[in-house]
Parts: structure tokens; C-alpha cells; sequence
């Protein structure tokens, strides 16, 4: 199984302010249900949270909830209460995508072979950072674009230069 993370961050790292994203840019949101439909997403509870109530869970894919809260509730998605069980979860399929938060991101970083990362070009406040990419990853496409509201962003392609057995993810 291959995993995925996929985020925007704002030059200065933000990914988040306040449990949202503290821009607006649909060409992002587009990319976003272009590369997961179909998928399993995983994410954790705040992110779900953040997901406006006509989108959860978000159509067409898996949705996976990772709290440690015992008897909480996500109607339309799996609740799990770590990322291993939420692999585990996802074996029959090909690949699995990360989508939040920053302490998601980060405990599935060293696990993940490839990352989406929509680069903003613009400093945005925040509270949510994204992960940092150890020294195995490596930018493998770019793809520069600027919005109609006029901010320049890039589609950003990464891979684990040494891809980890799937013996890693926590099983």
C-alpha cells in the first residue's frame, strides 16, 4: 500500500488558522478531489471537524477518523484511534491519502512515499504548520500556477527516495 500526504502550506509553513485553511484557493480544492477520489483518506479528528458539514464525509472515498476519544462519533466515516489501525484498515487498497492535521502529517511523514504539496507563495498567519520532509524526499514535479484572484501557488510532486517496506507503517 502506498501512503500519500497531501496539503497547501503558505510560504512561511501555515497550513492552518483557527481549524480552517486561511485561504481561499478552489484551484487547490480541485486538485485536492482529483488525486484522492477513490481513495481512503485518513485524517484526524480536528480536520474532520474542520470539514464543512455538506462535505463530510467527503464523497467518493474512505473516510478515516484517528481520535483518541473513545466513544466519539463521525457519521459517514471509520473512526480509528492511531494511524497503524488506520493502515491496517486500508490494506485491500493501493494507495491511502493523508490529509490532516499537523500532528497527523507528522507522525505519518516517516511512513509516507510521496507527497502533494500545493507551495503558496505568500505568508499567512497561522497555528497549524506542515510537516517538515526529512532528507529522503525528493521534488520530483513542479507545476507553477497563479490563481484568478491572483495568487501564485505551485503543485508540488515529492517522493521517499528509498521507499520503506510496508512492514513500517505500525504492523
Amino acid at each position: 500500500m502506498q501512503i500519500n500526504l497531501i496539503y497547501a502550506r503558505a510560504a512561511n509553513g501555515v497550513i492552518g488558522k483557527n481549524n480552517a485553511m486561511p485561504w481561499h484557493l478552489p484551484d487547490d480544492m480541485a486538485h485536492f478531489k482529483q488525486l484522492t477520489n477513490g481513495w481512503p483518506v485518513i485524517m484526524g479528528r480536528k480536520t474532520w471537524d474542520s470539514l464543512p458539514p455538506r462535505f463530510r464525509p467527503l464523497p467518493g472515498r474512505v473516510n478515516i477518523v484517528i481520535t483518541r476519544q473513545t466513544n466519539w462519533v463521525a457519521d459517514g466515516a471509520t473512526v480509528m484511534p492511531g494511524l497503524a489501525q488506520a493502515f491496517d484498515h486500508c490494506r485491500a487498497f493501493r494507495e491511502v491519502w493523508v490529509i490532516g492535521g499537523a500532528q497527523i502529517y507528522a507522525l505519518a511523514e516517516p511512513l509516507a512515499h510521496r507527497a502533494e504539496v500545493t507551495d503558496i507563495k505568500q505568508n499567512f498567519d497561522g497555528d497549524a504548520f506542515a510537516p517538515t520532509l526529512g532528507p529522503g524526499w525528493l521534488e520530483t514535479q513542479r507545476e507553477d500556477r497563479v490563481s484568478a484572484a491572483g495568487l501564485a501557488f505551485s503543485f508540488v510532486t515529492y517522493h521517499q527516495r528509498h521507499q520503506r517496506t510496508q512492514n513500517n507503517t505500525g504492523s
